[in-house]
């Protein structure tokens, strides 16, 4: 019997988190040893969080998407400017969640192609339920955690353009830049550059 699909996400544990991603990046980069990692993130408190605890959280959920990229990824995220460290920490934040490229792929992509001016606040929640068909224990979640992911994918929409902010949810163009359009085909990840690209399909 084939095992039960499951959704592995990690959309409650923060937004993009650009400035702590390219130090989280600049540490991979290095080839940090588990104590070096421990001893800047959890002593010297690099990334500049109230509590070890939370530093810890934070760079372990930065760490955990940005492996999932080749180090030519890491380099533009350390060294790029804003715009390409922000489009690079959503490519990472894509690879490690599956919910997020879904919903790109079907709703964001609908409302580019149907014109819509903004998103429906709802679509997130109907997202899910569409989703709960092929994944259960979606219907197992709480509301809170429901929610907070809703906020969470939303809050990176707008960080990285699309959205122009999570208040008005409205709908914005994002050019994808040509350095991060060419590490995906060179590493063949198609399915993210689709959906980078995502709202140039209606021009």
């Amino acid at each position: 019997m084939k095992d039960q699909f499951h959704y592995d996400s990690d959309l409650v544990g923060g937004s993009l988190m650009v400035r702590e991603s390219r130090i989280v990046a600049g540490l991979l980069m290095d080839g940090v040893t588990p104590e070096q990692w421990d001893e800047a993130i959890r002593v010297e408190n690099v990334l500049q969080k109230r509590s070890p605890a939370s530093a810890k959280r934070n760079a372990t959920a930065i760490r955990k998407r940005l492996e999932r990229l080749e180090p030519a990824f890491w380099r533009a995220l350390r060294d790029g400017d804003d715009e390409l460290a922000t489009q690079v920490a959503f490519c990472a934040a894509l690879e490690r969640n599956l919910l997020l490229v879904e919903f790109m792929e079907t709703v964001l992509r609908d409302a580019y192609r149907s014109r819509a001016e903004k998103l429906d606040a709802f679509v997130w929640t109907d997202f899910l339920e569409d989703r709960s068909h092929r994944d259960p224990t979606i219907c197992d979640w709480k509301e809170s955690t429901r929610k907070k992911m809703g906020q969470v994918a939303f809050r990176m929409l707008a960080e990285v353009g699309y959205l122009k902010s999570t208040r008005t949810l409205e709908l914005q163009h994002v050019l994808v830049r040509p350095e991060v359009r060419i590490m995906l085909e060179e590493h063949y990840k198609q399915r993210i550059r689709k959906c980078m690209e995502v709202s140039a399909w209606t021009r």
